[in-house]
């Protein structure tokens, strides 16, 4: 009886702990308005199984390594030259075929501050100043770059760089809180994401375990310079990609881990579907000139994560206990980062999965680029860029 009343008294002060958290060691402390939502997943027994059982994606060669910082998206101009890529310092670099150089930035307020770090993650605290390049796409008649930039909304910068210039920073009121990615029409017409209204990009782990909804999808017009958004309530919409014919787009909800199909043309123009359930979270999302669509998972959904994203207060009791936020990111990724891409055919089928499981060569990819057949993987947390020979 003792042990029985001994037990359920420390569950009551481990209960009061998590409720008063004096000693302000939580996870969510320094935010007061924190809520976990419940994150509306397909049933566990939908989520893809297919896997890479070779690994393949540890024969991927490394380049540029500790030469770039926290690589997101990897382009390439109309002319065929790069990449060029944003970094975590603010900056968008462009390879000659020798050397990088600085080709563009998004924030005017550049300084000593914005200089190189030694981590990635050193660069988190002074990103609203020095910008945080995100997704990146090439104007194939013009040569702009348009930029999705996480604290400075959608920009271009014309073909010989520089500072960029701000096209969108808020849409039907609300400030662009974390602009992520973005795709082009051949009539200039941008369609991106801000993937919350709530939590900029340096605060990313809390908006993932929180699973809020107040991302949205947009769309800019060049001719009228005006923004319409096409869908609101998301959980972290992401990555944007066009079809080959131009008639739809896909895009990437990071919480419900899934594909979904936006019809810019024919009779369910302006409407949305479910295009393909996903093994985790999703990062971005690009086309090859096959029409097939590259989606870069950033990490595949453990049962741990499934249970958290469907039982909001379990989440919000796990959050309280002190336990840094690194730890539960850990336990999300299943305890190590790793690496998953996946190509989807133009209907939604799995057409190959690649790997490497234990993240000994590519880790936590944010995107995938086919090009001359070779993908070009980069990463929002890695120092480099891999390379994949698909041949």
């Amino acid at each position: 009886m003792k042990g029985i009343l001994g037990g359920s008294f420390l569950l009551l002060l481990l209960a009061v702990y998590c409720g008063v958290d004096p000693f302000r060691h939580s996870a969510i402390a320094d935010f007061p308005d924190f809520e976990a939502v419940h994150v509306d997943m397909a049933p566990w027994s939908q989520v893809p199984k297919e896997k890479d059982s070779q690994n393949l994606l540890v024969n991927s060669e490394i380049k540029f390594l500790n030469e770039v910082q926290g690589p997101e998206s990897v382009a390439f101009d109309p002319q065929g030259r790069g990449p060029y890529t944003g970094v975590a310092d603010g900056r968008i670099l462009f390879w000659n075929g020798k050397s990088w150089s600085d080709f563009a930035y998004t924030s005017p307020n550049r300084s000593e501050i914005c200089e190189r770090k030694p981590s990635i993650m050193g660069y988190l605290k002074n990103e609203h100043i020095c910008g945080r390049p995100l997704g990146l796409r090439f104007h194939s008649k013009t040569g702009d770059l348009y930029i999705a930039d996480a604290y400075f909304g959608l920009l271009k910068v014309g073909p010989d760089g520089g500072l960029a210039t701000p096209l969108v920073t808020e849409a039907e009121g609300l400030p662009l809180k974390f602009t992520n990615d973005l795709d082009i029409d051949d009539h200039g017409n941008v369609y991106f994401t801000d993937s919350s209204t709530k939590y900029q990009r340096r605060n990313f782990m809390h908006l993932v375990f929180s699973g809020e909804d107040s991302g949205r999808l947009l769309k800019y017009d060049p001719l009228t310079k005006k923004t319409s958004v096409l869908r609101r309530n998301l959980q972290f919409p992401n990555g944007v990609s066009l079809s080959k014919d131009a008639s739809f787009f896909i895009f990437c909800e990071g919480s419900k881990g899934r594909l979904i199909k936006y019809f810019i043309k024919g009779e369910k123009a302006g409407t949305s579907e479910v295009f393909a359930i996903l093994p985790g979270f999703p990062d971005n999302v690009r086309t090859n000139e096959k029409g097939e669509f590259w989606v870069a998972i950033h990490t595949r959904r453990s049962v741990y994560s499934y249970i958290c994203g469907m039982f909001p207060k379990l989440r919000m009791f796990l959050l309280k206990l002190p336990i840094p936020i690194k730890y539960h990111y850990l336990l999300t990724v299943g305890g190590r980062l790793h690496a998953i891409v996946i190509k989807y055919s133009s209907d939604g089928k799995i057409l190959q999965v690649l790997e490497d499981a234990q993240g000994k060569v590519v880790k936590a990819v944010s995107e995938v680029e086919e090009r001359d057949g070779k993908l070009w993987m980069g990463s929002v947390l890695m120092s480099f860029i891999a390379v994949y020979d698909l041949d």
